[in-house]
């Protein structure tokens, strides 16, 4: 049977699509698709959906396991309140409550265990008694048990942010935060990579895992483990910004989850397993959270269930500029223009992650308007990155 291979990239250069073919040649994958936001990655490329039988790559789902955005929506006990208005008012003392409140940036981990709250604590204990049900690597259940507190409740660097941001329309207060596993999907990725490959110092590549071996159900099960380690850390510095508005906005809080959902992940599925590496599921009803870039916020959106588009659509705008390139052809003062009336995290450490350096969001949600519809477009008022 003739294999599915669609290809949605917007202005895909020629390395990406190269990664593309190199990625759905392989014998056993039997569907393939490349989302709006595609740009080249190191096996495959970000933007890829590789759905394969009886093995799984720990290369296509990659470092940063059950990577993802979570969309949380704030409405105030007393409705009287103004919430957004009050929000931006107090942008400056919001932006400095949190960043003390949340580590950010790579490396950065929480310094006390007490930092965490009750429920992150009792739910990381429940995870990891379910980690333990099913094929585990002894050191890495040691490495879980000692490191994986520390990284709980933490940003990291890149393009990960928490966003407070709005939707005029309805004067609404909405939370996105947009992190994943940390330095432990890290670690745990890179044992993995380095299992399949047979080399330590050539990982990097389309390595498969039989599912069926021994290796294989252990890559699965730290795989589960991740997308729910992921959330826990999304949900606790979901926690620590709710607190902070509180204090500082002096008055009590309701919050809702309105999703979770993870763009970095293998998901089994009707005997087959669905690798997204920076793709967003959009099965048919399903909410999803689309990022655009520091100014333009996020799209709340809702699965349209296009087979055509492997029931997946973008996980962002994608790079147009690479981390270098943006840093040698953006300036600060550039920068700072296109934030105006955003507090946010605007300094030449960021200048990677400035708007300019990604591709037009409101292009690539045309383009996979078959997939995905608009709910809501969530404008920043403030703006966090590690």
């Amino acid at each position: 049977m003739e294999k599915e291979i669609y290809n949605y990239a917007l202005d895909a250069d020629e390395e990406t699509l190269k990664q593309f073919e190199n990625c759905y040649s392989q014998n056993f994958v039997t569907a393939a698709a490349l989302m709006p936001d595609a740009h080249k990655g190191y096996a495959a490329p970000i933007g890829a959906v590789l759905i394969t039988k009886k093995f799984v790559v720990p290369a296509w789902v990659g470092y940063d396991i059950g990577c993802g955005l979570i969309a949380v929506h704030f409405s105030p006990q007393e409705k009287n309140i103004d919430i957004v208005k009050e929000a931006k008012a107090k942008a400056q003392q919001i932006y400095s409550a949190v960043s003390k409140k949340v580590p950010m940036g790579v490396g950065e981990i929480n310094k006390k265990s007490s930092s965490l709250s009750i429920s992150s604590s009792l739910q990381f204990k429940k995870i990891l008694e379910e980690f333990q049900q099913d094929p585990y690597n002894k050191d890495v259940l040691n490495y879980l048990k000692t490191t994986a507190p520390k990284h709980l409740g933490t940003l990291g660097g890149g393009n990960h942010f928490i966003e407070l941001s709005t939707d005029e329309a309805q004067k609404e207060l909405w939370l996105v935060i947009h992190s994943g596993s940390r330095g432990i999907g890290h670690k745990v990725a890179t044992r993995y990579m380095i299992k399949a490959s047979g080399s330590k110092t050539d990982y990097e590549k389309t390595f498969p895992l039989d599912t069926s071996s021994q290796i294989g159900k252990e890559y699965l099960n730290i795989l589960d483990f991740g997308l729910k380690y992921a959330l826990l850390n999304r949900l606790e510095m979901a926690h620590r910004v709710h607190k902070a508005l509180e204090t500082i906005l002096k008055t009590s809080l309701k919050s809702e989850l309105w999703t979770n959902k993870t763009h970095n992940h293998a998901l089994a599925e009707k005997g087959e397993y669905i690798h997204r590496k920076g793709a967003t599921p959009a099965k048919k009803g399903e909410r999803g959270v689309i990022p655009a870039n520091m100014r333009d916020g996020s799209f709340l959106v809702e699965g349209l269930g296009s087979a055509k588009f492997l029931h997946s659509s973008s996980h962002g705008a994608g790079r147009t500029l690479s981390r270098t390139q943006a840093k040698k052809q953006i300036t600060l003062q550039h920068f700072k223009e296109e934030m105006q009336g955003i507090t946010g995290t605007i300094s030449q450490k960021t200048l990677d992650e400035a708007p300019d350096a990604y591709k037009d969001i409101f292009k690539v949600m045309e383009a996979q308007k078959a997939s995905v519809k608009s709910i809501k477009h969530l404008l920043p008022i403030i703006n966090w990155k590690g």
